[in-house]
């Protein structure tokens, strides 16, 4: 799910960039700069915030290229191959006069997948209709639309095979994108219908064979987190901030006990549900997601540099936990305080915070952000916080 698209009349702040692309892991001893769409910094009575500086991250460890083989129904440790997929070969002209029998079957198996996309593309669109543009996610654009059969709301993303980041082996040996991976395993390990869950369904998914379309639920009425903050004067109640952040931890949780690193934790990743008295939160947008276990390591980031933990930024390896535990923390400030996190201003000690924030508060918030990730508590931990009773 994108971000949403602001209307004519309304001139919203540009929002923080997702991670649309990493750099492929590389052999050399040159460190690794995530590339990054920039966001506007907003405004506040002190002025204009700064730019954020580049982070500069270490380059992958043998644990990361090694996970590349693992399986989607293992609940191990997912790729961090960057790789898309690869290019068909040039057909043979019309002057060439001899063909091999091996390059023979080589066109007649292309001739397959071809088939194949076009029978998938005139499935999708005799049970979809395709409307306007809602905004761009990580990896791809994406679109309202419904669904045919009984208009039901639904968001179509359209993502091109060479800008899908991560890839997975599925139960038949074949390359799947490990955010159809992990939405599948959601929706079959889900207790209820479709809305029932905090992350959005996946309701159809299609290969065009250039690129996958992804058609999930369109939570209606709905914002980002991003967008909510801001129509609510810049930064939330502490009330308020408890409801949203009890349901997301809440959410987290459950995503680790399925085994899956979302990775990407941010307002803008978050879809506040605002049809009831009491906001719901959905979670959006997994194209950066992996498989993992609790003893999972990671040193190549994905993600949004300017929300990633310290220990990132200093060269060393990051954790599931204690990273979604930092992000946390990263949404919980920039929902209590007017403008936006950035790393560099927490490595600096320049961080300010709400003075009028209450005690088991800034507890929570505090222990979330711990320079040292073996200090940071763990979800059930955050669970069990004062804070969130």
């Amino acid at each position: 799910m994108a971000k949403r698209k602001a209307s004519p009349e309304k001139k919203t702040p540009v929002k923080r960039g997702r991670v649309t692309e990493q750099a492929a892991p590389s052999t050399s001893s040159d460190t690794h700069q995530v590339k990054a769409v920039k966001r506007k910094a907003q405004q506040d009575g002190a002025g204009t915030t700064s730019a954020p500086k580049k982070i500069k991250l270490a380059e992958p460890t043998s644990e990361d290229r090694e996970q590349a083989s693992s399986s989607v129904d293992t609940g191990k440790d997912c790729s961090q191959n960057t790789k898309g997929c690869t290019k068909n070969g040039r057909n043979k002209s019309a002057g060439d006069s001899k063909e091999s029998p091996k390059k023979k079957k080589k066109d007649k198996t292309k001739n397959v997948v071809q088939n194949s996309a076009a029978d998938q593309q005139r499935e999708y669109q005799a049970r979809y209709v395709q409307e306007h543009h809602l905004g761009n996610g990580g990896c791809g654009a994406v679109f309202a639309g419904y669904r045919i059969t009984d208009h039901f709301p639904v968001a179509i993303k359209h993502v091109p095979k060479n800008r899908i980041p991560i890839q997975v082996t599925d139960e038949n040996g074949k390359e799947v994108s490990v955010e159809v991976a992990i939405l599948l395993k959601l929706a079959a390990e889900a207790d209820g219908s479709v809305g029932t869950s905090a992350p959005v369904s996946l309701l159809d998914w299609f290969d065009f064979g250039t690129e996958l379309i992804l058609v999930q639920e369109r939570p209606v009425p709905a914002v980002d987190l991003f967008e909510y903050i801001r129509e609510n004067g810049g930064c939330l109640p502490e009330g308020k901030a408890k409801v949203i952040l009890k349901q997301l931890v809440d959410a987290a949780k459950d995503l680790e006990e399925k085994h899956i690193f979302h990775r990407d934790i941010k307002s803008d990743n978050i879809l506040i549900e605002t049809g009831s008295d009491v906001p719901r939160v959905r979670i959006i947008d997994f194209g950066l997601s992996c498989f993992a276990t609790e003893q999972s390591q990671f040193r190549f980031f994905y993600g949004t540099p300017i929300h990633s933990p310290p220990e990132c930024y200093w060269g060393k390896k990051y954790r599931p936990g204690p990273t979604t535990v930092w992000q946390m923390g990263v949404v919980l400030y920039e929902a209590l305080h007017v403008g936006d996190f950035n790393i560099m201003t927490f490595i600096e000690n320049e961080l300010k915070f709400n003075e009028h924030l209450s005690p088991h508060c800034r507890n929570f918030l505090d222990a979330c952000l711990s320079d040292v990730p073996e200090k940071r508590p763990t979800l059930g931990d955050l669970q069990r916080h004062p804070w969130l009773r």
